[in-house]
């Protein structure tokens, strides 16, 4: 197929390659200049238009506001080709979904949601794990380029904006995981247990999910290099409040994380990866 791909960071470069290296021909778009070697088999063009020349195209914009600059704003949605098909990878709020459906329909585009789950280092190895939902006859034709994605495709239904939803909570439990660690090593650390000892006894007992498996390293280490930046994990938060503010629900849990997140930030560790908040220090009680 001809596939558009607008966000070339470090998980849309990878998504991009396992694309071409598929067969497809990808003709790739960056807000900033991007190395074509870092690429290889993806074609570099020079306009926004020109990726939306083709049959489907992925964007991979880190949020709302970068997805309406580029494609709304711009004016670059209206020259799209005729049955374009639009998949929205990143984690983007249901807000925003729901008004990019109304708007595609209205242009004769077909919307798909399609977030992911999984680190730079599963999307290079195309071991993503993949949540879509939208229009069937749209989902039945990108499904085969969802799957040389990921290790598995998981339908939602026909309203995109129920695989963003459930994007949002899951992202929520991933920072909620973080937390639970964090606060077990704290208490096992104060009577003396090494944090590696602890989570190595947690992750192969009671806790062995991915999200444990994979963030506990990074607590044990200290090494916080990004595979997803803080500032856009307190960003998903932030969606995340919205919704239950929008169903008139409290979640206490939700709360607590994205205030302790919020501060990491605000301490200047926005760039740093989402764990990061592991090393922030717990207050005392008076």
């Amino acid at each position: 197929m001809q596939i558009g791909f607008i966000g070339l960071g470090k998980m849309g470069s990878a998504m991009a390659v396992n694309l071409a290296k598929a067969g497809h021909q990808v003709h790739a778009w960056n807000r900033s200049p991007v190395d074509a070697a870092e690429v290889p088999g993806v074609t570099i063009v020079d306009s926004v238009a020109a990726a939306l020349d083709t049959e489907v195209v992925f964007t991979m914009l880190a949020d709302d506001a970068a997805i309406r600059s580029v494609l709304l704003d711009s004016g670059a949605l209206d020259s799209a080709r005729a049955g374009l098909i639009h998949i929205v990878a990143a984690t983007i709020s249901v807000a925003f979904s729901k008004a990019l459906a109304a708007d595609h329909a209205e242009r004769g585009l077909a919307y798909v949601a399609a977030p992911v789950f999984g680190r730079p280092d599963a999307a290079a190895a195309a071991q993503l794990n993949v949540v879509v939902a939208g229009p069937e006859d749209a989902v039945a034709t990108i499904t085969p380029l969802l799957e040389t994605l990921s290790t598995k495709v998981w339908p939602l239904g026909t309203d995109p904006a129920q695989a963003n939803a459930a994007k949002i909570a899951g992202n929520m439990m991933i920072t909620m995981a973080i937390e639970a660690m964090s606060e077990g090593v704290a208490l096992a650390g104060d009577n003396g247990v090494a944090a590696d000892t602890f989570l190595d006894l947690m992750t192969g007992t009671l806790f062995g999910a991915r999200a444990y498996q994979s963030y506990a390293p990074k607590i044990v280490s200290g090494d916080f290099t990004p595979g997803f930046k803080m500032k856009l994990g307190l960003k998903d938060l932030r969606l995340a409040t919205e919704l239950a503010d929008a169903a008139q629900i409290t979640l206490p849990v939700l709360d607590a994380v994205r205030t302790r997140m919020g501060a990491a930030v605000d301490a200047g560790m926005g760039e740093q990866d989402w764990s990061g908040i592991a090393s922030r220090p717990y207050a005392p009680k008076d």
